[in-house]
């Protein structure tokens, strides 16, 4: 499918998906950097959803505002990590990564943790699991964004557990995660995960060349699960795993620590990170059928364990009011793509 095909049809189901209650909503956010009236916002956003393909939250996010036209054309946006995904990700490799099911069973000597299907096993099994597991996560066996996920702790009656979570609509069941003492630290009520974003370049030949695009730790914040959509924030990482700004959340709050633990945010270190780059990789060159994945790890204390591949990542660059960071991650997209 070529690129103006893409982008058209994605231009179209935007527009149709448009609500004007949205405009508002993050023209108000973008207000928290600038003082412009919410028409001037409005009309820039439109702006720059046409000239730069930008989504409504990117401009929030990345106070797009106060750019200059010149660095307003660094900026990755969730438009075009969505065209990246179409043009490369075949459905094969798409179907890989989101079937969990799929998933568990083709990556289950890199994961790094137990996972079952309640559709693959009988009662004594999920019984056997579960008190394995005094901890488990229940999950649809569909789902993005950390939707639909229960935590169940000391579950005794196997067939009752089955019942109940087979009614919500979940099926996967997965070891709870037991996290390092240092990601712990950070907020213990979810499992603090980071997010490698890679695209496997073939163009060479094989093997190819990874290249890591972003390297991010995303951070809980009143849920147990870290992600942005539920309330969690995120920093951009070096390549020493180091955290380089304050956390950021959907909202446009900046953290330059946590408001639970009172831990830093800048400057922290992810612990083996070494590890989670070696382990990226692996999993990168494992889906040559999707070669633009973000990859979400969790790290315990014997190493980095695999939660999932999304093969049609969201987009994260520092924020420029926290970061005083005014270009964005374009450049490195368009030198690893090729687009």
């Amino acid at each position: 499918m070529g690129k103006a095909t893409v982008r058209l049809r994605y231009l179209a189901r935007r527009a149709r998906k448009l609500r004007p209650g949205n405009l508002i909503e993050f023209a108000r956010q973008a207000q928290k950097v600038s003082r412009a009236p919410l028409p001037v916002l409005i009309a820039d956003m439109l702006w720059c959803s046409l000239k730069y393909d930008m989504g409504f939250r990117d401009y929030a996010v990345w106070d797009i505002r106060l750019l200059s036209a010149k660095e307003r054309a660094t900026w990755m946006t969730h438009p075009k990590s969505f065209r990246i995904t179409r043009m490369h990700n075949t459905p094969e490799g798409r179907a890989r990564l989101e079937d969990k099911r799929r998933f568990a069973r083709e990556y289950a000597d890199l994961l790094g943790r137990e996972t079952i299907d309640l559709r693959d096993v009988d009662d004594a099994e999920l019984g056997s699991f579960l008190a394995r597991h005094p901890k488990v996560l229940a999950k649809p066996f569909e789902g993005q964004g950390g939707g639909g996920i229960t935590l169940y702790e000391n579950v005794t009656d196997a067939a009752a557990f089955r019942a109940e979570i087979t009614a919500a609509g979940q099926s996967i069941v997965d070891e709870f995660i037991v996290q390092h003492p240092q990601m712990s630290a950070l907020y213990p009520d979810s499992v603090n995960t980071v997010r490698m974003i890679t695209f496997l370049d073939t163009r060479g030949g094989e093997p190819g060349r990874v290249h890591l695009l972003a390297a991010v730790l995303r951070i809980g914040n009143g849920d147990v699960i870290d992600n942005f959509a539920s309330g969690g924030m995120f920093t951009m990482l070096d390549e020493q795993g180091i955290a380089l700004y304050p956390g950021v959340d959907k909202k446009s709050n900046v953290y330059a620590e946590h408001p639970v633990t009172g831990t830093p945010i800048v400057g922290f270190a992810v612990p083996m990170y070494d590890e989670i780059v070696a382990l990226t990789e692996k999993l990168a060159r494992r889906t040559p059928e999707a070669p633009y994945v973000g990859w979400d790890l969790a790290i315990t204390p014997e190493g980095p364990v695999v939660i999932e591949g999304n093969h049609n990542s969201s987009v994260f660059q520092p924020k420029p009011s926290a970061s005083g960071v005014r270009t964005g991650l374009l450049p490195v997209y368009q030198a690893a793509v090729g687009f």
